[in-house]
């Protein structure tokens, strides 16, 4: 079995611990190194090699963004390296940093559900293939808002295309949406492609209509590409 390197950047020694803790449950999962700061984390990326890097959103020195800066900075110097964000804030401005340059290997998880049915694990995996994750909780609570918000375009979607939406802002593939909802993939091919009308996301294969979807729902209103 191929291990899954993993790196954990956070400064709170109980929950740096509890991750250590969940994490060592799996085989296939290898803690290769454990900091407390950004500094830190940069380093160790350079000396441990991972696969995935867990971190806090919020790190010395500053205590401000420390996670999300690190996930930019490792997209440019370490793209084939997976970012887990941990974060208490359902605040959408860190999620939508986190992702401006790609959902690709990006994850962002509540950390009230560290050890909610697996979901670090499962984030750490998901983002060790390539793909994203974000917290349902995340995503349902955006989703509620922006289809109360009478400027949000998310307001010209049925509820079921919002429903499909929320399963595009976890990373899901259209496959994994019609398993979901026990419908066709072509039925849900559709209920993209009607999405991406609505919000008027042109058909450019120089832009990721998927992610672009999901940045609008994390917006505060309308954008432009």
């Amino acid at each position: 079995m191929v291990s899954i390197r993993v790196v954990i950047a956070e400064d709170h020694l109980l929950v740096r611990a509890g991750v250590q803790a969940l994490l060592s449950l799996e085989a296939d999962l290898e803690i290769t190194g454990v900091c407390g700061s950004h500094p830190e984390l940069m380093m160790c990326v350079e000396e441990c090699a991972p696969d995935v890097v867990i971190t806090d959103i919020r790190m010395p020195p500053s205590m401000s963004d420390e996670g999300v800066r690190a996930a930019g900075e490792l997209r440019r110097s370490h793209p084939d390296v997976g970012v887990v964000v941990l974060s208490q804030f359902l605040d959408p401005t860190y999620l939508r940093a986190l992702i401006a340059g790609g959902s690709r290997s990006r994850g962002y998880l509540l950390k009230e559900r560290i050890a909610a049915q697996d979901q670090l694990v499962h984030a750490v995996r998901t983002v060790a293939a390539g793909g994203s994750f974000i917290d349902a909780l995340v995503v349902e609570s955006l989703v509620t808002s922006e289809a109360r918000n009478s400027q949000s375009p998310v307001r010209r979607l049925t509820v079921r295309e919002q429903e499909v939406l929320a399963e595009v802002a976890r990373g899901k593939s259209n496959a994994a949406i019609a398993a979901g909802f026990r419908v066709s993939e072509r039925a849900v091919e559709k209920h993209v492609n009607a999405i991406f009308a609505k919000l008027d996301l042109p058909d450019d294969r120089s832009v990721n209509r998927r992610v672009k979807a999901v940045l609008l729902l994390l917006s505060d209103g309308p954008s432009t590409w």
